[in-house]
């Protein structure tokens, strides 16, 4: 489904609105389209947030109408006069449900390993994301699309991608961030990847050098740092089927005339 568009670069506060509609459609379908009050909520929800942010309603409420006339989100005004706010991303964007799903958690949460990413995008698919070989299918498309960046090499243990719409200067930013962060011996000698120089006195390394350490350890914490990730998903999931248990619970109570915590 993916096709070849030109996609603005988003500003932070647009990237969590868009990211928040897009998981309360596939998480929450029952409760969307959003109100401008619950769109404001969950840009503030502390789980399955980086950063966790505190927006004012005027904070999240400027950026929608300039969301609005790239077509990416419509407002609807129902017979309740309570205007609500749904994506269309994906006939803006060309994607399909697996891919945006991997888009709305990188715009979420940001730079992440291939790991945190499946696990993090499976939550919002009825099927979820079998492993990493599924994964990078679902991403081909969108790399070469340019809706994904990796921002360090692909192919290794902990491997970090992002989602490719940031304004360009966040984009080198990020890019000579995680550049930076990675042994010499390991980086891409790309200049497309902004490098930084490094020290006029260090020896170059001898091409048959393994990994550093720092980069062995790196590794060897990936795998614990991905099952975190998934924990901390797997809680937050269980802990909003938990307050719809209670809500339900509540309305019960309410239409059976029993006050709540009799």
């Amino acid at each position: 489904m993916s096709e070849s568009i030109t996609i603005a670069p988003l500003q932070p506060y647009e990237r969590r609105v868009l990211g928040v509609l897009v998981e309360k459609a596939l998480t929450t379908p029952e409760s969307y389209p959003l109100t401008l009050n619950a769109l404001v909520n969950g840009c503030n929800q502390k789980s399955n947030r980086d950063p966790v942010t505190d927006l004012a309603d005027d904070e999240v409420e400027d950026v929608l109408p300039a969301l609005q006339k790239r077509l990416e989100v419509i407002k609807l005004s129902g017979s309740s006069r309570v205007e609500k706010y749904r994506h269309d991303l994906y006939e803006c964007w060309k994607v399909n449900q697996t891919e945006l799903a991997i888009l709305a958690e990188l715009l979420l949460r940001g730079p992440q390993t291939e790991g945190e990413l499946r696990g993090r995008a499976s939550r919002m698919l009825k099927d979820g994301i079998a492993d990493l070989d599924q994964l990078r299918d679902a991403l081909r498309p969108l790399v070469n699309r340019g809706l994904v960046v990796y921002l360090t090499p692909e192919g290794r243990r902990g491997t970090i991608l992002t989602h490719g719409l940031y304004p360009p200067a966040e984009m080198a930013g990020l890019k000579a961030k995680f550049a930076g962060g990675i042994p010499a011996e390991t980086a891409s000698p790309s200049p497309s990847r902004s490098c930084g120089s490094g020290s006029a006195s260090a020896p170059p390394p001898s091409p048959s050098s393994g990994p550093s350490i720092a980069e062995q350890i790196r590794q060897a914490l990936a795998p614990l740092q991905d099952e975190l990730a998934a924990s901390r998903d797997r809680i937050a999931q269980l802990e909003q089927q938990l307050a719809r248990v209670q809500r339900d619970l509540t309305a019960l109570q309410q239409s059976l005339g029993i006050s709540p915590g009799m």
